[in-house]
């Protein structure tokens, strides 16, 4: 990802559209076919560096020039043609689509290694019991397996999402300074459209000076959803394995990691925190991406200067946190056993809704039902004993329930309803 907005990578592209653009006007007979060719082969001998660039650039002190000057330099006598009709945001913005195009291909394998990372840990533990919490508190058992599928779903769906966008990100022009083609003669619709089929973009059917910026703002936009997930998924993490719970936890090496400088005993999940601190910088950025939209007449430079920062780092980060949440989900501890051990910590409070919906089975009221259990669910909480003690003193309970069914009520194993199918029937989406 790095190497998509590195000076060579950006550069090459700047020079790759500058190729295209030759190849378009020998197409359509505005120069001839041999300068078309010589240009493409000074491009494609990478004989024009960054530092030559830089170099016409200290003096003249215009950036995409500076390329155009190189690239003329290295073309020998066709120098003469490159650029022709151009304006400098004809080649930046489309040589962005050209990196917007790498960029979603690699989020795309990332985020399917991730969608992998999380089917595997589902089917895995779809028959792993453990409490579901809701409001920080324990509320009714779900399977580990059932939590990761719903992260699985949710990854999933950022995939569809990437491929709705990307015919609306990767998207060049090249229809001059302000957006009326009138530079490169009456071929211009037909030049534009040969240079964005020779680099495999779309274009801006209609455009001023630059590409509409409501598409970097939906990519950018998009990239802060990623990353809202994964911070997410990395704060479950986090908080399934504080020391009370210890439910899950990050792979550590106990032969080699240090988790604290004083605390010798300390496991901490730095990943997963890293990953929080980095996801908040990521949606940062969203902010100053919509400010670049509305722009002056046919365009200004305000959005420039900042879209150098953002492009960048918001595809660097998203890209490095998908590979650390996938790292974390690969290989994450998950202690069964715990697991279980919480819910028998709550001394069966958190299968009240169970013996509830047993006890309409019988043909009690609903509502009835729910206030009687309400009631010796506080009780049992205040005397700080199990549930079953309390139910076993209530005689409507015993007019209507027998000890084992009861007993069967009570077992958590038995309350965890639809998950495994659920998990079943998302593993099979995401597959096919």
């Amino acid at each position: 990802m790095k190497s998509i907005f590195s000076e060579e990578g950006r550069l090459q592209r700047f020079l790759e559209v500058e190729a295209a653009l030759a190849f378009a006007h020998a197409a359509v007979g505005n120069i001839p076919k041999e300068d078309a060719d010589n240009i493409a082969n000074a491009v494609a001998s990478k004989s024009v560096n960054v530092e030559r660039v830089k170099e016409i650039e200290k003096e003249i002190r215009h950036d995409l020039m500076s390329v155009v000057k190189a690239l003329a330099e290295q073309s020998g006598d066709s120098g003469r043609y490159v650029h022709l009709g151009a304006t400098s945001y004809d080649i930046e913005d489309t040589a962005f689509a050209l990196q917007f195009k790498d960029v979603i291909k690699i989020l795309r394998d990332a985020l399917m290694g991730l969608r992998r990372a999380l089917a595997g840990l589902s089917d895995k533990h779809k028959n792993t019991v453990m409490l579901g919490r809701t409001h920080g508190q324990a509320a009714v058992p779900i399977t580990f397996g059932l939590k990761m599928a719903v992260y699985t779903l949710e990854v999933h769906r950022h995939l569809e999402r990437l491929d709705e966008i990307e015919k609306r990100i990767c998207v060049g022009k090249m229809s001059g300074a302000t957006g009326t083609g009138a530079g490169f003669g009456p071929e211009a619709l037909e030049i534009q459209k040969i240079v964005m089929d020779n680099l495999g973009l779309g274009y801006e059917e209609a455009s001023s000076q630059i590409v509409g910026r409501d598409r970097y703002a939906e990519f950018i936009t998009y990239c802060a959803n990623v990353a809202a997930s994964l911070e997410k998924f990395a704060t479950e993490v986090r908080n399934l394995q504080r020391t009370e719970i210890g439910e899950v936890a990050e792979a550590f090496d106990v032969e080699k990691f240090v988790g604290s400088s004083t605390m010798a005993q300390k496991k901490n999940p730095e990943t997963s925190e890293n990953i929080c601190g980095l996801a908040r910088i990521i949606r940062g950025f969203v902010h100053p991406t919509y400010e670049n939209i509305p722009l002056w007449h046919e365009r200004d430079l305000t959005n420039s200067s900042s879209e150098r920062f953002i492009i960048p780092h918001v595809c660097i980060l998203t890209d490095d946190i998908l590979a650390k949440m996938t790292d974390v989900f690969s290989n994450l501890v998950v202690n069964e056993e715990r697991m279980m051990d919480n819910i028998k910590n709550t001394k069966g409070q958190v299968m009240s809704e169970s013996v509830m919906m047993t006890l309409t089975k019988k043909g009690m009221d609903r509502q009835e039902a729910h206030e009687m259990i309400r009631k010796l669910a506080m009780t049992a909480q205040e005397k700080n004993v199990e549930l079953k003690e309390v139910l076993l003193g209530s005689m409507e309970i015993a007019r209507l329930l027998t000890t084992d069914e009861l007993d069967k009520a009570l077992d958590p194993l038995n309350y965890i309803g639809s998950s495994v199918q659920i998990v079943d029937n998302v593993l099979r989406k995401v597959r096919d």
